[in-house]
């Protein structure tokens, strides 16, 4: 029976009174249903967010009056509005997610704003109550990518969360897809209302799945083999820090990979910290926006963002205007661009491995010959279609090169530090906030992007688009060789000596 006991430790997830264990608490605290339940929660915030997409500037026109010369410009802030919700909402739900003891609260007060944002899109039919619902949107995507990302980091181990961060890539990619090509389809067929009750029946089980996840740090409570494992790592962890030292044959095999030679680094007690003591009284968050190897793993999650809202955009009027497609084209085309990023979980498994570095570089520089080859995609032939599917297919799978290892990257950032620094993070670290801060990153990028393209190809044309787009991610490319994993200056002697270095 539920008891009152039961109930409190349900929501709150500390273990209150004579509380009684969950039921199949090993399957519910299991990495694997983890993993599947943010997963799902991923899906679904994509999902909901792409399902519009071919349907706007459609139902911009018929539902709300908008005259057909002003989609174009209602669409991109339509779509931009998202994303700043997205920035204002992730700082604030990763401050308040590190501070609450359990993740699960957070993500189920992202459901209300879910449901609620769907329902207003599904019944307005004006401009200001869809921005409204667009805005709730975003504010609940701030929730599921901060608290789940961070409920990842605290769940896998250091050397296994670049796979597990591109399932969350390969969810988010299936999302992308399912969203634009089902919303084009249905709307087609069975008209709007059709669209949004798909979106309902993924939020009941979207919200099943949250309701029975339990987290490792509750579980433990109930689990004694866990919670005397978690009792060791605890005191391995305090006897590092009272040596001021992390001896390199007990540090972990995720550090030795982020940055051979790290482990070493001497670790700064709070008398000998370079930090000054003003800092330290600040959030965590602004000790973690002066690490550059972050601000440049953030700076790569923002241009992929930029980049894929500006196909938000533009493409299915591009599309629509040059091929003469309906909505259900709109949907279709994206297809070649997201199927490659199925493949997520095995670049997140060759970043584990082999580091993110050539991964990341590698998936910038070769986007840029892609984003200026768009330039010849102008009129209608089969010849054009294929170049353009060719070319869609071909920065689907870069930036999927991108977005899995720097997922990965910020978890290894937080790592380090807290090994450098022991507690400068705070009593239950920054995961939060450090993807928090990932998350206002690639809300920016959905902010800039849909304005960026909507209004330069208004202005000087698809082409200019293009090569506008290749020069930032050429840029980017030159910022994460420098920085990722490790500022590569400093991968020789520095490193070796033990030096205090900027990571």
């Amino acid at each position: 029976m539920f008891t009152k006991a039961g109930f409190y430790t349900f929501l709150y997830g500390e273990r209150i009174g004579d509380a009684a264990a969950p039921p199949l608490l090993k399957l519910r605290s299991s990495n694997s249903f983890i993993i599947a339940t943010i997963a799902i929660a991923v899906f679904t915030d994509i999902f909901l967010y792409s399902l519009v997409v071919p349907v706007l500037p459609f139902a911009l026109t018929i539902r709300s009056g908008v005259p057909q010369k002003d989609v174009q410009k209602w669409t991109s802030v339509f779509l931009a509005v998202y994303g700043a919700a997205l920035a204002v909402g992730s700082p604030i739900f990763g401050w308040f997610a590190d501070r609450s003891k359990s993740r699960r609260i957070p993500l189920l007060l992202g459901l209300l704003a879910l449901g609620g944002s769907t329902a207003m899109l599904a019944a307005g039919d004006s401009l200001g109550l869809l921005i409204t619902g667009r805005f709730l949107q975003g504010l609940s995507a701030a929730v599921v990518w901060t608290v789940g990302l961070a409920l990842l980091s605290d769940t896998m181990k250091k050397e296994d969360i670049g796979q597990a961060m591109g399932y969350m890539a390969a969810a988010t990619s299936l999302g992308s897809l399912l969203g634009p090509l089902l919303g084009g389809i249905v709307y087609a067929q069975a008209g709007y209302y059709s669209v949004f009750a798909m979106g309902f029946a993924l939020i009941g089980l979207d919200i099943i799945l949250r309701l029975l996840m339990i987290e490792k740090s509750v579980a433990r409570q109930w689990l004694p083999s866990e919670a005397t494992t978690s009792t060791a790592d605890s005191n391995s962890v305090a006897a590092q820090n009272q040596n001021e030292t992390i001896p390199e044959a007990v540090a972990d095999k995720s550090v030795e990979h982020v940055d051979p030679g790290l482990s070493s680094l001497p670790v700064e007690s709070e008398k000998g910290s370079s930090t000054p003591k003003w800092l330290r009284k600040l959030p965590p968050v602004v000790t973690l926006l002066r690490i550059p190897r972050l601000l440049a793993a953030l700076f790569g999650c923002f241009v992929t963002s930029n980049s894929l809202g500006s196909f938000d955009s533009v493409l299915p009027l591009y599309v629509q205007r040059i091929f003469h497609w309906n909505s259900t084209g709109a949907g279709l085309i994206f297809i070649c661009l997201v199927v490659p990023a199925l493949c997520g979980p095995i670049i997140g498994w060759f970043s584990d491995r082999y580091g993110s570095r050539a991964l990341t570089t590698t998936g910038l520089l070769g986007s840029v010959p892609c984003w200026v080859l768009l330039r010849f995609v102008t009129y209608n032939s089969i010849g054009q279609k294929v170049l353009l599917c060719a070319l869609l297919a071909l920065l689907g799978l870069f930036m999927t090169m991108i977005m899995a290892p720097l997922m990965a990257e910020i978890d290894h950032v937080l790592t380090v530090e807290e090994k450098r620094k022991p507690g400068s993070l705070g009593k239950r670290g920054a995961a939060a906030q450090g993807y928090g801060l990932f998350n206002l990153a690639y809300a920016i990028g959905s902010l800039v992007g849909p304005l960026w393209a909507g209004f330069v190809i208004e202005k000087a044309g698809w082409g200019t688009m293009g090569w506008s787009l290749a020069l930032l991610s050429g840029v980017a490319a030159v910022i994460t060789f420098m920085w990722t994993g490790g500022r590569i200056m400093l991968k020789g002697g520095e490193r070796r000596t033990g030096e205090d270095v900027v990571v």
